[in-house]
């Protein structure tokens, strides 16, 4: 070892230690695999012993065999067959006194067996290296077991340790060689560790390199410039007297992160970052420090960096200038992020307050042109004040809603006037901007403020009012340095209160377009008790729409939709899908179809878009749900487009949420639209809803109609109104990410003494059966002055039945706010007006009911149709009847029914 330690050179050295160290370590690990090897050798031969031993044993036939008359011709031929099978030295079996029946070796069949076998006797387990008849033996002895669980004998398997001990010598080759290889590839690494090291040092000697340190130590110590070297994760690595003492480093600052020795946050950051720096200013306590810092990568070095500090306090001034212009920059950057957060010109106005306090001002107030407030272009010189912040609320200032108008030598007007700012340095000495109120410019004084700066808030050349700014509390007045920062974040502000008035009038007309396309009120109808509710969202009134529409035969249809987006566009777009609804409607068709010519349409406006190439968003996506209610009967049908389905209250406050088919939304077509009808009890309240109810940035939709359920049960006697007040209350909030529409309507039923019904033969003669069975029934509704129009109307339309139609034929009369008639028959043909020559001899029956009803119609059902005519209920005395000439007079030019 001596002679090794004595080589030329340090490389040398390390290289011989390390050769010696691989060495041990080698032989160590060569000694301590071939122990473990040994080990898993004994203990495969134990398990696979164990294995064999309890294999045999639970055999069928092992022990039958072991009690007959003679075990050994039965077992001995098995046993041998399993060891050499399992590659085992023996298998023996032996009664319960250890008398062996089989054995590899047959003269020792018979004698005593070589084993601890009394535990096995007890139903255990014995694993035991024995001397035995083949020598050293590692086996097993486990129990044989008849059915009923008695132990008729033993099993003893195992291996001589001569053949464990094998395996482990067959393995060694392998370990050797793998050692030598290990061995082999250790030498070359530490040779090539060894030259790399002989590079590094040059080839220096011992006393090279303690010369080397010395002068490297006195460098360190002596320079008057701090030092330090950072390594590549940002930990100190060295840094020298005049380092610590630069930046009060603590004794033990080498091993620590640059981030935890309590520096400057900036000098940390460039420290730790290891970026190339030339002369930067950095603050440390009461100095500033030049820092240079160069990278320690050059020319295969390790990774980090070197940096240099001077001190060079004579820069303070300087360096305050700096300071002051990075806050000034950092103001103007912090006011981008809190001026403007949303798009009310009230709260825009009042953010710029409450940044100007306390930063660079004691107090500020904003006055804003009127029409600013309403989303208008400012015109005028009228203003209000639309904020006002201080440090203290017991201040002089005019308060928020004060209207005024500037007089001509306040400073407010000037710089209204001219779009300029105004300094007012020493308000104290009134120069004239106590003219505007001089009581409160004495109070104002006497309160201590003493400076003050008056910005126009000007956007896109148009002056929105004025932005004034107030120092009392601060000792220094506003000086020019002041004024270009205040009227850089008053540009800013008033780029924001522009965006947010001009989004405000585009809301309120937004707002009104809606409001105007919405029903402005319910139709008069007994059916339904209706009440209704609509909130525009958040970012401006979209597409959410209802509708309660009165349909013949005192039915009612309700409808709510939801048109995508928000803004101009989603209202128009609404009011059409509206309008179209009321006209299909008009058609007396059942709900499915009417959907499926709402998809039409709406596919059919976005092809005209794409046609018209305009930049406005297509309106597919649309949803809607539309329900049609029959008090006679009882029944609702319905169907919905993407609409999110009704929940039904029912009479005992018991709420759920009909299973109704749901189709793509409008616009998407593709599959078909399904209705379902379900029977409503009188008193059921029916609430339709747009998603934005169930829906918020709060919650999902799952949780949103947990919401809903929980809000409608348990209040049977709430009425339309009370539900909707309780539900807008319990799932809106103030500021709602989308629109919400909601409708709720309490079902009625018919007083059935109210429809009178009669089936019909196919025999022109009962009609004057039914005609006298209806004067009665009028006779009971006290409208015996309607009698004879109603029995005119009944003739003719049960005759056209008859003659025109198929059976079978019901005629109903329905008493509401208007007296209905209608005939059904199963014929799907829909009768028409044509116009009758003179010489024929029917086909003007229906002319006869255009004249004598308010209204007449079709509507057509899964089984045929229903004609049906409506009359208004009057209390007055009957006209004179027309005679046959008056009508006659009027045939020959109108048009007539035709089946």
């Amino acid at each position: 070892m001596r002679s090794l330690l004595g080589l030329r050179s340090i490389a040398g050295q390390v290289f011989a230690v390390q050769a010696v160290v691989v060495v041990l370590l080698i032989a160590v690990a060569t000694l301590a695999l071939v122990l473990q090897a040994r080990n898993d050798s004994e203990q495969e031969a134990v398990n696979r012993s164990t294995a064999v031993a309890q294999a045999f044993a639970g055999s069928p036939g092992t022990a039958e065999a072991m009690t007959a008359r003679n075990p050994t011709a039965v077992l001995q031929p098995r046993a041998e067959q399993v060891r050499k099978r399992a590659g085992l030295d023996f298998v023996v079996a032996a009664n319960t006194k250890g008398v062996r029946y089989t054995h590899p070796l047959p003269q020792q069949i018979g004698k005593q067996l070589v084993a601890d076998f009394k535990p096995a006797l007890r139903g255990k387990v014995v694993t035991e290296t024995v001397q035995g008849p083949l020598g050293k033996e590692v086996q097993a002895t486990v129990p044989i077991r008849k059915a009923d669980g008695t132990v008729v004998g033993v099993i003893c398997a195992g291996m001589t340790a001569h053949d464990v001990s094998g395996r482990v010598t067959r393995q060694m080759p392998l370990v050797l060689g793998a050692a030598g290889g290990a061995l082999a590839l250790a030498t070359a690494g530490t040779a090539l560790v060894g030259r790399r090291l002989r590079r590094q040092t040059h080839g220096l000697g011992p006393a090279q390199m303690t010369r080397m340190y010395e002068h490297h130590d006195a460098v360190l110590h002596s320079v008057r410039e701090g030092v330090l070297i950072v390594d590549g994760h940002g930990h100190l690595v060295l840094v020298n007297d005049e380092a610590r003492r630069l930046l009060d480093l603590p004794p033990d600052a080498e091993g620590h992160h640059v981030g935890e020795l309590g520096l400057e946050p900036r000098t940390a950051a460039l420290l730790s970052s290891g970026r190339v720096a030339t002369d930067e200013v950095h603050l440390a306590g009461d100095r500033l420090l030049a820092v240079n810092q160069r990278s320690t990568q050059w020319n295969g070095g390790l990774p980090g960096s070197v940096a240099t500090l001077r001190d060079t306090t004579e820069l303070r001034a300087l360096s305050g200038q700096a300071e002051v212009a990075e806050k000034r920059l950092r103001l103007l950057y912090d006011s981008g992020a809190k001026i403007g957060t949303t798009l009310d010109v009230t709260r825009t106005t009042e953010e710029l307050t409450r940044f100007a306090v306390p930063w660079f001002a004691d107090f500020a107030t904003v006055d804003l042109v009127d029409p600013v407030l309403r989303g208008d272009e400012p015109t005028g010189d009228a203003m209000c004040r639309t904020a006002t912040f201080g440090i203290r609320n017991d201040h002089p200032l005019w308060r928020v809603g004060k209207r005024t108008t500037y007089v001509r030598g306040a400073p407010q007007a000037l710089g209204f006037g001219a779009g300029r700012p105004v300094l007012d340095a020493d308000i104290r000495d009134f120069a004239g901007w106590q003219e505007q109120d001089p009581e409160q410019a004495v109070r104002i004084v006497e309160y201590g403020i003493h400076s003050m700066i008056t910005i126009p808030l000007r956007a896109r050349d148009v002056t929105l009012g004025i932005a004034t700014f107030w120092r009392s509390e601060k000792s220094e007045p506003f000086d020019q340095e002041d004024v270009a920062l205040t009227e850089e974040l008053v540009a800013r502000a008033a780029v924001a209160i522009d965006n947010a008035r001009r989004y405000t009038r585009e809301h309120s007309m937004a707002v009104t377009l809606q409001r105007s396309l919405l029903p402005q009120g319910l139709p008069e109808q007994d059916a339904l008790e209706v009440a209704h509710r609509y909130l525009p969202a958040q970012a401006g009134v979209g597409g959410d729409w209802f509708d309660v529409i009165p349909l013949p035969g005192a039915r009612v249809a309700l409808v709510v939709g939801d048109v995508v987006g928000h803004g101009l566009h989603a209202a128009a777009t609404m009011g059409r899908l509206r309008t179209a609804v009321h006209n299909f409607s008009a058609l007396d068709l059942p709900p499915d179809e009417i959907l499926s010519h709402l998809d039409e349409l709406v596919t059919r406006f976005d092809q005209d878009q794409v046609t018209a190439d305009t930049d406005a968003a297509p309106i597919s996506g649309a949803t809607c749900l539309y329900a049609i209610y029959d008090p006679v009967s009882g029944r609702c049908t319905m169907a919905r487009a993407g609409h999110p389905g009704p929940a039904l209250t029912c009479p005992d406050g018991t709420v759920t949420f009909p299973e109704v088919p749901l189709a793509p939304p409008l616009g998407l077509g593709g599959e078909p639209i399904e209705t379902t009808e379900m029977l409503l009890p009188e008193g059921s309240r029916l609430a339709l809803y747009t998603d934005g109810l169930v829906e918020d940035r709060d919650r999902d939709r799952d949780t949103g109609l947990r919401l809903l359920r929980g809000t409608l049960e348990g209040h049977p006697g709430r009425g339309p109104e009370e539900i909707c007040q309780a539900v807008f209350k319990a799932m809106t909030s103030s500021h709602p990410r989308d629109d919400i529409a909601l409708l709720v309507a309490s079902t009625h039923l018919l007083d059935p003494d109210s429809v009178a019904e009669w089936d019909v033969p196919s025999d022109p003669a009962a009609v004057a059966g039914i005609r006298a069975e209806a004067a009665r029934r009028l006779a009971g509704w006290g409208l015996e002055e309607s009698g004879f129009t109603t029995e005119l109307i009944l003739s003719e339309l049960i005759t056209n039945a008859i003659r025109y139609g198929s059976g079978p034929i019901t005629v109903r009369l329905v008493r509401d706010r208007s007296l209905i008639c209608e005939v059904s028959d199963g014929s799907s043909t829909s009768p028409h007006l044509r116009r009758a020559a003179s010489t024929d001899e029917g086909g003007r029956g229906l002319f006869l009911v255009a004249q004598f009803a308010q209204r007449w119609g079709t509507r057509y059902t899964p089984t045929g149709k229903i004609i049906w005519a409506e009359q208004p209920l009057t209390a007055a005395a009957p006209g004179p009847e027309p005679t046959e000439e008056d009508l006659l007079a009027q045939w020959g030019d109108l048009d007539d029914v035709s089946t």
